[in-house]
């Protein structure tokens, strides 16, 4: 999905966490009037901001697991090693 062009980078990049899912929660709210309304261009607007302040939040993610360095993948082998004899 493409990104709203007129999202301010330097704006979004300064925002926590938490405040990126308080507004992202309050544009899931204006997108689902716009839904019930039927507004097809009001809809699209919407989607592409959410869609800009997602990427910022995954992004902000990613560099905490990367500070952290916590693995993002599952380890699905056993612990336990079982030895012939």
């Amino acid at each position: 999905m493409i990104e709203h062009p007129f999202l301010n980078k330097t704006t979004l990049e300064s925002k926590s966490l938490e405040e990126l899912q308080e507004i992202i929660t309050s544009l899931n709210k204006k997108l689902t009037f716009a839904y019930r309304t039927q507004n097809g261009p009001l809809i699209h607007q919407l989607q592409m901001v959410i869609e800009g302040h997602k990427s910022q939040q995954r992004k902000k993610m990613d560099e905490i697991f990367d500070k952290q360095k916590l693995s993002t993948k599952i380890n699905i082998q056993s612990g336990h090693e079982q030895h012939k004899n």
